[in-house]
């Protein structure tokens, strides 16, 4: 059943927009789902790091991917008092040259957290690069799946993908 709560939340801090909309992939799209006004949205943030903390009680550590994640992943490290990690699209090339931020262990259990999957290629890339590090994730865990081809490519890789809402919950019986 779809969480009427946050997807109140989410069209009350007009984060569901209709018009024409070019992605990031490239693609075009009638609606968009702008995640800086459900992320930066404190009631928004509250019902995500709310909702992340019922799935991830058995994972060892977090993770979210940059940037667009970093705020749902911090919210919900304090809402289940877990460690988390940052995985970056690429390294950076200064300081420790690091992909990933954070403190991570050789065979950690690790959930992703993510914003919004549309074709899952950035959550691929990010669990791609937790593995090279030696962490063990088969879960990745987003506020809307667009359904437009993430979890099949992430079932690809041997991911499982998890969504609060869809884009079925949060389009259903919306004013246009």
């Amino acid at each position: 059943m779809a969480n009427t709560a946050l997807i109140e939340a989410l069209r009350a801090a007009d984060a569901v927009q209709f018009g024409e909309f070019e992605l990031s992939h490239g693609g075009t799209s009638s609606y968009y789902v702008d995640k800086y006004l459900f992320e930066t949205d404190p009631r928004c943030l509250k019902l995500i790091a709310e909702a992340f903390a019922e799935r991830v009680a058995d994972d060892d550590k977090l993770a979210g991917v940059a940037l667009g994640a970093v705020p749902l992943v911090a919210a919900t490290a304090v809402e289940t008092n877990k460690p988390y990690v940052i995985a970056r699209k690429k390294a950076k090339e200064y300081g420790t040259a690091k992909r990933i931020e954070g403190a991570l262990e050789e065979g950690e259990e690790v959930v992703v957290l993510e914003d919004i999957a549309t074709t899952g290629q950035s959550a691929v890339d990010a669990v791609e690069a937790l593995r090279e590090a030696g962490a063990v994730v088969d879960r990745v865990i987003v506020v809307v799946d667009r359904q437009e081809g993430a979890a099949e490519l992430l079932a690809d890789h041997d991911i499982e993908l998890e969504s609060l809402l869809t884009a079925e919950d949060l389009l259903a019986d919306a004013d246009r």
